[in-house]
């Protein structure tokens, strides 16, 4: 017998309530530019994003039950599905369009206009919605047993779980509002130190810590078991490969630097050797796991697109059943044949009649796989990076052959690996939200058109963050170190130019090898590789504490580490508006007058740092160990 019917979602298909209202629509629009944003800083900061589902929704329900009044589930999970587009389409867009930023700071081309921008996101972020309205019925419908959609599902409870009273969008904006100030004092007024390290003389690593609310938060979500697997990434850098380069390399001057190892060192310390040499040796490891993550999902994937393509036929039609009509097959074919050739088209998208024909076809392949894997394994470990990283390898093959080489085709090269990127980012979100509303007993093709608003605002914002963020720090800075826009940056370029350090990034690769032969996963680990220790310590404190909390021996345990998640998600928040803020300071010259580090003795600077750690660490007990909750009935 068919899943569908078997399965009775909460809201039966007969029953009509309010779902995509214009409460539902404006809600869902800021949330989208708010996360957007908000997950754009997190993710140039520190390689990874987090959903924005499970927030939105806490949200959704605080307002629309306890301000409003109202009494609907699925205008809630409307609000969520909007929300959530702008932290996907943000992910896909930091991961590869900064690259452009990096080389017109080199000097080599003009920065990426804001059209461009929007228009590589806009048609980025619907194809990733059009691709995944045929695949609904298959993926989430008839394999309803079997694909779990970890953060779909988890959304769901927690609607489910708000039917009974909103009080959990509490602690997602005291969340806000307490990194908003942590945030403001650190790198606002600057009474304190943002990060602490420790040198021992004599030897040239080095350690320390960030004292950020949102890199902690990412540990809390991320657990113990991927912030060590970061932390150890960390560890082999900076207490490991950078001490042995300081130690074997002495006066030699290596490629690409141009003075010598005693000499960077000398001037620089260990930050020095890692952006030299170091990085390198993370991108190829970056690169490797990327591909080795592809790889290792080659069976599944073949059979995706084998299921995909047999259930197509007759998918998106209309139904009788109000929980099973999508937007008609013939409106998706039609828009995808518009955005192809807009994408061939439009002058402002560098990429030809040829690149317009990789888009889709990968697009497609790709957005199947990143709607079943989201479904296994959850969003947090879709391989997007690896996607884009065999997209940008292909198609700048195909573009050098083809006689498209220099700037021109390496700036073509990033616009198809973005499209790419954004299409896989938003399929697996789409595909999260329609599991949260087979689930519930949304309308599919409401929640469609949910997620095509949430990809036009989204689109129409993070051109002007990323141009914010760019201009007040600038991509590749300490600030805002953009890992994985680099890395695409290094492929782009070693492919048409061959001018890079091979041997270090070849170094990293057999690394990732190393790493994953031995059952560590390579993708978190390669970021640790890449990222500065001290942000991976500050990730790793975030996981202990979560550790910490799963060993409590109390009845409420998973209300406590749920409550950890919403604030940690609320601080995410809190610190990257603050940082889209504070951007907008420095632009206007405004953080200099504000800035009082100059008036603040350096050893109170620096035990400030700690401190405050120290409040940031027992704000989170606050909202979780030692929350008041009523008792359970």
């Amino acid at each position: 017998m068919d899943n569908k019917n078997e399965f009775k979602p909460y809201v039966s298909a007969e029953k009509i309530t309010p779902e995509l209202t214009v409460t539902s629509i404006i809600m869902g629009v800021l949330l989208a530019v708010i996360f957007g944003a908000a997950n754009a800083y997190l993710g140039l900061r520190v390689g990874m994003t987090v959903s924005a589902s499970i927030p939105a929704a806490v949200i959704a329900m605080g307002v629309i039950r306890i301000l409003l009044r109202r009494n609907s589930i699925l205008e809630s999970n409307v609000v969520q599905t909007i929300g959530s587009a702008g932290e996907s389409l943000a992910a896909g867009a930091i991961f590869t369009l900064p690259a452009l930023f990096l080389w017109a700071s080199e000097g080599k081309m003009e920065n990426p206009s804001l059209i461009e921008i929007t228009l590589i996101a806009l048609i980025g972020g619907l194809l990733g919605v059009f691709f995944m309205i045929p695949l609904r019925n298959a993926l989430i419908v008839k394999e309803h047993g079997t694909l779990p959609y970890p953060e779909g599902t988890a959304c769901a409870e927690v609607l489910l779980a708000g039917e009974n009273g909103g009080s959990s969008a509490s602690t997602v904006f005291a969340g806000m509002g307490f990194a908003a100030i942590f945030k403001f004092i650190i790198d606002g007024l600057k009474l304190v130190s943002g990060e602490v390290s420790l040198r021992v003389k004599g030897f040239a690593g080095e350690i320390g810590t960030q004292i950020y609310p949102a890199v902690m938060s990412v540990g809390y979500i991320c657990g113990a078991r991927i912030s060590s697997y970061m932390f150890a990434g960390g560890v082999l850098s900076w207490l490991v490969l950078i001490p042995m380069a300081v130690l074997f390399g002495g006066d030699s001057t290596l490629y690409p630097a141009t003075q010598t190892i005693s000499e960077l060192y000398a001037s620089g310390g260990a930050g020095a050797i890692w952006s030299n040499y170091i990085r390198y040796i993370g991108a190829g490891a970056l690169a490797a796991g990327g591909i080795i993550s592809l790889i290792k999902s080659l069976p599944l994937i073949v059979k995706t697109v084998g299921g995909a393509m047999k259930n197509m036929k007759g998918a998106g039609t209309s139904s009788a059943e109000r929980t099973a009509r999508d937007i008609n097959i013939k409106i998706v074919l039609v828009a995808v044949l518009i955005l192809t050739i807009a994408i061939w088209l439009i002058p402002a998208i560098p990429v030809s009649l040829l690149g317009a024909f990789i888009i889709v076809i990968f697009g497609f392949f790709f957005a199947t796989v990143s709607s079943r894997m989201v479904g296994l394994v959850g969003s947090s470990n879709n391989p997007v990076s690896g996607m884009a990283i065999a997209t940008l390898l292909i198609a700048t093959l195909i573009l050098k052959v083809t006689g498209a080489d220099g700037f021109s085709g390496m700036a073509s090269a990033i616009a198809i690996g973005s499209i790419i990127c954004i299409v896989s980012a938003i399929a697996g979100d789409t595909s999260q939200d329609l599991k949260t509303g087979y689930i519930l007993g949304a309308t599919p093709r409401k929640q469609q058109v949910g997620e095509i608003i949430g990809v036009v605002a989204a689109a129409l914002a993070i051109g002007g963050t990323l141009y914010l963020l760019d201009t007040a720090w600038g991509f590749g800075s300490d600030e805002l170190a953009a890992p994985q826009a680099t890395l695409m940056k290094i492929i782009v370029e070693g492919v048409m130019g061959g001018n890079l350090p091979w041997g270090l990034v070849f170094t990293g690769v057999f690394i990732a090898v190393a790493i994953e032969l031995i059952g560590i996963p390579v993708l978190p680990f390669a970021i640790g590789v890449y990222l500065p220790v001290q942000l991976n310590a500050c990730i790793m404190v975030g996981g202990l504490i979560r550790l910490a909390l799963n060993k409590l021996k109390r009845n409420d345990k998973e209300t406590v580490i749920n409550d950890g998640i919403l604030f940690s998600s609320g601080m995410i928040a809190g610190e990257g508006l603050v940082g889209i803020a504070l951007a907008l300071l420095a632009v206007f010259g405004v953080s200099e007058a504000i800035d009082l580090s100059a008036r603040i003795p350096q050893p109170i600077y620096q035990y400030g740092g700690l401190a405050l750690f120290a409040v940031i660490i027992l704000t989170v007990l606050k909202f979780t160990v030692w929350k008041k909750r009523d008792k359970v009935r």
